[in-house]
């Protein structure tokens, strides 16, 4: 018998060291972190040991995942009760700046709408070109990345040149086409709205801050609110 023979057979009898209680103290082990060989029973309690350290730091990981989530989820309402309390299209885009750069830490924000009739002042009404409105149209969903190289950054007039990382958030009537994800997955999305009039461009100091498998669902909902009462006010 040969020692794969003996894996085997205890693979196959995982009641014998119950049968034969007085075996695990007789056969000795290797320590799992070097120095003398231990009994294989201190060594199983060892390996428990680690088990529960490792469940323990899993748990403590989805916590702090599920405290993050919480925390972001208020914002959102925040935003969403400041804009439903907006009197006009004027107050709703200073509303959205305002939390975007206040709660969410955003410090280069830039909107804006085509096709539609907007007050001359706003900065969401200046010129957007066809191949811009194109590529928004065919987004299906928040977009992640470097800013460099990117035709968007420069709606971030003379602060362009701080921006490392953006985020594009397309606004359509309806709300964005394309699949969700997760804070905690992948992010961007495929599909095509023809039913897009806007886009919300979120700019970053930080190149890491907005990257390309990041999670959009909450930048999916904040563009959903945001379109829904761009487009009460239109």
């Amino acid at each position: 018998m040969n020692a794969d023979d003996i894996a085997i057979f205890l693979r196959s009898n995982p009641k014998f060291f119950d049968q034969h209680p007085e075996l695990l103290e007789k056969i000795h082990v290797p320590h799992p972190h070097g120095g003398r060989a231990i009994p294989l029973s201190e060594r199983q309690t060892l390996a428990l040991r680690e088990k529960v350290k490792l469940a323990e730091g899993r748990l403590a990981e989805l916590i702090r995942f599920g405290e993050e989530n919480d925390a972001i989820s208020e914002k959102v309402q925040r935003l969403a009760v400041a804009m439903l309390g907006a009197r006009d299209l004027g107050a709703l885009l200073h509303s959205l700046g305002f939390h975007l750069r206040e709660d969410f830490a955003v410090p280069h924000v830039a909107l804006r709408i085509w096709g539609k009739a907007l007050p001359a002042e706003l900065d969401a009404a200046q010129p957007v070109d066809e191949a811009q409105q194109r590529h928004a149209e065919t987004m299906g969903g928040p977009q992640c990345g470097p800013a460099g190289g990117n035709p968007f950054v420069a709606w971030f007039g003379e602060a362009a040149e701080h921006v490392r990382s953006l985020a594009l958030v397309p606004l359509a009537i309806g709300g964005n086409s394309g699949g969700t994800s997760g804070a905690t997955s992948g992010g961007n999305s495929g599909g095509n709205s023809n039913s897009v009039f806007g886009l919300l461009a979120l700019g970053s100091e930080d190149a890491q801050r907005f990257f390309p498998d990041m999670g959009t669902l909450y930048l999916r909902r904040i563009g959903e609110l945001c379109a829904a009462a761009a487009t009460a006010r239109l």
